[in-house]
């Protein structure tokens, strides 16, 4: 699968734009602030329709304008695939594919798998459990369109309840009886997605240790520990008992909306204990894994965005990223970087077709120097 070119209006500090590919690599150098990031981050749009890094679509628009286009043309297998995203301020955001509308945004996700490595993905390991949920659910949900519906249908009935919950709390009265419903769907919901978790990982943890082997370049023992209350057998007894403390903290205490995966480093958190370079090879390693489990699923490569890895990147972790993608176990990336003499150097001994482009203030234009 390739992007084969994109066509931007007013989407961030992009008035208008439009770009053709390779589909292999593709550079985008410039300095900090000209636009880089926000050109994958239209990627990672036409193949999930929504942003990777702002999720209000508001604020994804040009300063002082009401709407923004993001459209791209797709090679998937041998089929063409025209995507074109459009939103305006007040209206209902649109999404076509070969012309066609699509009405829920849920049925485009997982169509074209994408994967993004970024500075911030430390916030994995390093910030709270509704971090890690979002990036296991989000590969959930490109791969399996029942995990989606039932997120979807879970999250939709976790509101509902909690608005319920704390009309209780300030009527000063439990309503067993008009709460029970809430209660089945959600016990119900969460053990389907609970399994699904547990299963996942059991096929996701062997690729995370074999890719951290190679990042990190030691034998050091790494592992998720997937922590839940909703595959307990008693679990409908253990929810119910629960009522007291939801009343009293006037929300849901219970669901797989309180899970969390554990990363360990020799039996240890790594969160704790795990030093810088540690944690980058785990997070890298996390994406890496997460690239495969998606090619072995959809049976295309994602794309791959890397944003400002050279930069955040020591050498030795760099050269074992490089060497994946000398090997050719990647399909086409997409790179930023501020320093485009150093994203030469390092492409020049990659056997792949290269494209640089240069990004000043919201431009676009091939470098070729």
């Amino acid at each position: 699968m390739h992007l084969k070119n994109i066509r931007l209006q007013q989407f961030k500090n992009y008035p208008k734009a439009e770009v053709q590919f390779s589909p292999e690599i593709n550079c985008f150098v410039g300095i900090n602030g000209s636009g880089k990031t926000n050109l994958l981050d239209a990627i990672h749009y036409l193949c999930l329709t929504k942003s990777a890094i702002n999720g209000v679509d508001n604020l994804n628009i040009l300063h002082d304008k009401d709407f923004f286009t993001v459209f791209g043309d797709f090679n998937l297998e041998g089929k063409e695939i025209e995507i074109r995203c459009i939103f305006e301020s007040g209206k209902k955001k649109q999404l076509l594919q070969n012309g066609k509308a699509i009405d829920k945004m849920s049925d485009h996700v997982g169509l074209l798998p994408v994967v993004m490595i970024a500075p911030d993905d430390t916030a994995l390991i390093k910030d709270g459990s509704e971090e890690r949920r979002r990036f296991f659910d989000n590969m959930l949900c490109q791969m399996d369109k029942s995990y989606l519906d039932n997120l979807v249908r879970y999250q939709h009935f976790l509101k509902q309840r909690n608005a319920l919950v704390k009309q209780f709390a300030e009527k000063g009265r439990w309503d067993k009886n008009f709460i029970e419903p809430y209660d089945r769907e959600i016990i119900q919901l969460s053990k389907l997605i609970a399994a699904a978790r547990q299963a996942f990982l059991e096929e996701y943890e062997p690729l995370l240790k074999q890719y951290y082997a190679i990042i990190s370049g030691n034998q050091e023992d790494i592992s998720i520990t997937y922590e839940t209350q909703c595959l307990s057998k008693s679990l409908e007894e253990e929810f119910k008992a629960m009522a007291q403390k939801d009343f009293i903290l006037k929300r849901t205490n219970m669901g797989i909306h309180k899970d969390d995966f554990v990363f360990e480093i020799s039996d240890y958190p790594i969160r704790k204990f795990g030093s810088q370079g540690q944690q980058k090879s785990f997070v890298i390693a996390l994406k890496l894994a997460q690239f495969q489990i998606f090619q072995t699923h959809k049976k295309t490569k994602p794309i791959l965005l890397l944003d400002d890895i050279f930069d955040k990147l020591d050498d030795n972790r760099m050269e074992k990223l490089m060497n994946l993608v000398a090997d050719h176990q990647f399909g086409q990336l997409f790179i930023t970087d501020a320093r485009p003499e150093r994203s030469k150097e390092i492409l020049s001994s990659i056997d792949a077709e290269s494209r640089f482009f240069m990004i000043e203030k919201g431009e676009v234009s091939l470098w070729n120097q």
